[in-house]
């Protein structure tokens, strides 16, 4: 797994390349990569919120969440963040013929599964939340991730690439919007001063 997370961070091309010739299923990314993955940012978050806790504004107050309201906000985002990947693959497929690419559940889920890598590894940085807005810029790596891999995994076309990486960009922030929605009113509620 540390391998594979090095080639897709460090050699996106080469490291779909190797994806795509694969013999993996949905199952196995699931199983093997993406479930221990999504935990990282989640179990980070959930004691950085609990333990280090975050200023909102300039006030001197920190504020933290009670562990067990963390441990609640951890396991919706889990399983909010594994709903939201299967949705981009889905995604991913659907939009693939509309971009004269090949339509394949599988490589559009891989797809989607190693693209989050960047965003998964950036959650260490949930440990202390003051540094979260880095996660969302580093973040923005899978954007480039995922259009290295359309040509591969998908077979799309270079000329077609750009517009359905758009297109899923635009479907997935209305997507993780509204996914987020729920552990974000977890932590809202929860915030105490400490």
């Amino acid at each position: 797994m540390i391998e594979r997370i090095r080639l897709i961070l460090f050699r996106p091309y080469q490291a779909w390349a190797v994806i795509k010739d694969e013999r993996t299923g949905f199952a196995d990314v699931l199983t093997h990569y993406l479930m221990l993955l999504v935990a990282i940012p989640a179990f980070c978050g959930m004691f950085g919120y609990a333990f280090v806790g975050m200023r909102f504004g300039f006030r001197a107050v920190v504020y933290k969440v009670p562990l067990h309201m963390a441990f609640v906000w951890a396991v919706v985002f889990y399983f909010a963040t594994l709903i939201g990947i299967y949705v981009e693959g889905i995604t991913i497929n659907t939009l693939a013929p509309s971009f004269h690419a090949k339509q394949h559940a599988v490589d559009a889920f891989k797809l989607a599964a190693y693209a989050y890598t960047p965003a998964a590894i950036a959650g260490v940085l949930k440990l202390f939340p003051p540094l979260s807005f880095l996660v969302f810029l580093i973040s923005l790596y899978s954007i480039y991730l995922l259009y290295c891999g359309l040509s591969v995994m998908m077979e799309a076309p270079q000329e077609k690439a750009v517009v359905y990486l758009v297109m899923i960009v635009v479907v997935m922030i209305v997507v993780y919007l509204l996914i987020g929605a729920i552990p974000a009113a977890i932590l809202s509620a929860a915030w105490r001063p400490s």
